[in-house]
């Protein structure tokens, strides 16, 4: 079923959670039940197959996205398992932007954790539907329930369960289908291969009419036939419950919920079957922007193998031996091995040398593959992250976009002689990941890495050392700051002076507008049509683009802010392009220091379980860190703190949360915003 598959009959997900969630289990349960692999991998014996880096299996975590493909119920299924620390979040990000589905695993005793909020969001910006698998039933403190109310409060969504957990905790033993009123249950003898159907038990005949009625009765609100037959009191069959339902998820309108306990080999069948059921095929999603360079024209490209190739590189990986390889989903056409691909962005041909379809770190060669599809290309050398690659006329799909680095710290090469070999790993590093750069600063002449965190950094500085043999050492992380301004002002910038024979003049007239948090970096031109040549535009937004990255009082990038190009002074005899960027630099950095700047600093969301006799030092550790509880909910033995706090005061917070508690709490910690720095003490020196 690999090219004759019709699409209807193909679904591209991916499986993205909060760390911990149990993503990466759920995925080699998968992968055992559709017959990919004959073991069940585990991830704290490490032999899992979808973690397949040394240092995920060493760590126990996700680093990377990992691809397969399998079969169930004659549909053929690309899945992507992505990372749940946040220091990886640029691998999820990318796998969204191309995934049509997507199946949200949540922790039963957790339920929605802080990064289980910023994958549920990334997956709305780019629309894709999902359905929520609410995992570890069988833990100590699991709620159904309680899960079920905390994605109602936190995520605002409409659900529809599909099926619920007989017990919790350890009297969990199976589950009840809601739509064909039956129990299922999973033999332990055989990994959980054979499901065993039973009538509902009697204990349990209120609690599964009372969720059938209310999956109904979320179907009715958005289905005319659902609703007549709801309001004439007639039986429902399961499969038009279950077409509805499809339809509605595929809306976005409401989002299946099933149980389950992985680890136990429990659940996982029902979750395939709603990936077929519940889930689209790549021709039930709307078909991508296409622009035209040219003229910016939008260009309808649906899923069609006969159509010209539009394709879209979602992620790019260098391997020391094999080169570059990168991921491309295809949107419309038919890509061939030997095919020449025009990318826009490099404005020249690319190759594809060959094909390949992909499990985790394995690979199979194809020779083509069609509309719909997620494959591996070998032989392009220029495109990276966001790029399109097209066949004929140059098209330009939506790229996008990542996270700023937050943490930073001074790398040096051991040896002499290493110095050229660091930075060409680095620049391939790089170009693999966008939420990492590498620079070296002017001031000190070091080489500066710049990551999403600490784990980040050490997981860069350990494939330095394995996979390109460098010997390095690594400083302090450092966090990195941002700088703004408080309040709007005008400036002016005039560069006259006689060079080398020539005159240069050029004057710049600026206004510049803080913005609000994480609103980046703005540039207007607000001169009238033709007042100034473009070319001398371009200049001026490039002198800018490069004088917000010096920073204002503190040499760190200017963010937050909006700079509108209001009055020039052009001379056609002397204003050249190097006139106007320092005319333009001068404004800018004048101005910026007569408008309040100010000190931004990065805050992160912390999520904290701990148990309850445990509670008080807890609180009184993260005070001294400046932090600020949120909110606290008690779950039986355990409490869960909610909480900000600055980011470098977090710095070896999970050896001191381990004294705090005698080893026995959790905590978890993403990236939530820049805020203005309001103590001298956390002022950098």
């Amino acid at each position: 079923m690999e090219q004759d598959s019709p699409l209807h009959r193909l679904r591209n997900i991916g499986i993205i959670a909060h760390i911990d969630a149990g993503k990466t289990t759920t995925t080699e349960r998968i992968l055992f039940y559709t017959g990919v692999s004959h073991a069940i991998g585990e991830v704290d014996e490490g032999s899992t197959q979808m973690d397949w880096m040394d240092q995920e299996r060493e760590r126990g975590i996700t680093i990377t996205s990992a691809a397969t493909r399998f079969a169930w119920r004659d549909h053929e299924i690309n899945l992507i398992d992505t990372p749940g620390h946040v220091d990886f979040t640029a691998e999820v990000e990318r796998s969204l932007r191309v995934l049509d589905g997507a199946i949200v695993v949540l922790c039963g005793v957790g339920g929605v954790e802080p990064q289980s909020e910023m994958v549920w969001h990334q997956a709305e910006h780019y629309q894709v539907p999902r359905i929520l698998f609410v995992n570890k039933m069988d833990r100590l403190g699991a709620s159904f329930e309680t899960v079920l109310d905390d994605v109602r409060a936190r995520l605002g969504v409409a659900l529809a369960v599909v099926n619920f957990p007989v017990g919790e905790s350890d009297t969990f033993d199976g589950v009840i289908d809601c739509l064909r009123r039956v129990r299922l249950r999973w033999s332990p003898d055989d990994h959980g291969r054979a499901i065993i159907e039973e009538p509902v038990p009697e204990v349990e005949h209120a609690r599964c009419e009372q969720y059938r009625s209310d999956l109904v009765e979320a179907i009715a609100s958005h289905d005319d036939g659902v609703l007549a037959a709801f309001l004439g009191n007639e039986e429902i069959a399961a499969e038009t419950l279950s077409a509805a339902l499809r339809r509605l998820c595929i809306e976005r309108k409401l989002f299946p919920v099933l149980a389950g306990a992985s680890l136990r080999d429990q659940g996982i069948q029902p979750l395939l079957d709603a990936v077929v059921d519940y889930l689209p095929a790549p021709d039930e999603v709307p078909a991508p922007v296409a622009v035209r360079p040219a003229d910016s024209v939008v260009v309808p490209r649906p899923p069609d193998p006969a159509a010209p190739l539009l394709g879209l590189v979602f992620k790019t990986h260098t391997d020391r031996e094999r080169g570059k390889d990168s991921f491309v989903r295809i949107y419309s056409g038919t890509l061939r091995e030997g095919m020449s691909l025009v990318s826009p962005r490099v404005k020249g041909f690319e190759r594809v040398a060959r094909l390949f379809r992909v499990h985790a770190d394995k690979r199979r060669a194809i020779k083509e593959a069609s509309a719909g599809d997620i494959v591996l290309v070998s032989g392009f050398k220029q495109v990276s992250t966001g790029d399109t690659v097209c066949e004929g006329e140059a098209l330009q799909l939506e790229g996008m976009t990542f996270p700023e680095p937050v943490v930073s710290a001074a790398l040096e090469a051991r040896s002499a002689g290493d110095e050229d070999k660091i930075q060409s790993a680095l620049a391939k590093l790089a170009g693999d990941d966008p939420t990492f750069t590498a620079k070296i600063d002017e001031n000190t002449g070091q080489t500066v890495i710049s990551g999403m965190g600490e784990l980040h950094l050490e997981v860069l500085e350990q494939r330095l050392t394995r996979e390109f043999g460098l010997r390095i050492r690594l400083g302090r992380p450092q966090v990195t700051y941002r700088e703004t301004i408080r309040d709007s002002h005008d400036a002016e910038g005039i560069y006259d002076r006689f060079i080398q024979g020539k005159q240069q003049f050029a004057g710049v007239k600026l206004h510049l507008t803080p913005l609000g948090r994480s609103q980046g970096f703005r540039f207007e031109n607000r001169l009238p049509d033709g007042r100034l040549p473009a070319i001398l535009v371009a200049a001026v937004e490039s002198a800018l683009l490069s004088a917000k990255e010096s920073g204002i009082l503190y040499g760190y990038p200017v963010a937050d802010l909006k700079v509108e190009l209001v009055e020039v002074q052009y001379n056609e005899a002397s204003s050249t392009e190097f006139a106007f960027r320092v005319a333009a630099q001068s404004a800018f950095r004048d101005g910026c220091r007569l408008a309040g700047p100010v000190l931004l600093e990065p805050v992160v969301s912390l999520e904290i379980v701990s148990p309850r006799e445990f509670t008080g030092g807890v609180l009184s550790n993260l005070a001294a860190r400046h932090g600020r509880v949120l909110r606290t909910d008690t779950r039986e033995q355990v409490q869960i703190i909610r909480a900000e706090a600055p980011l470098s005061k977090m710095f070896g917070y999970a050896t001191d949360l381990r004294s705090a508690s005698q080893g026995r709490a959790t905590y978890s910690m993403v990236f939530s915003h820049f805020e203005v720095v309001n103590d001298r003490e956390t002022f950098p020196s």
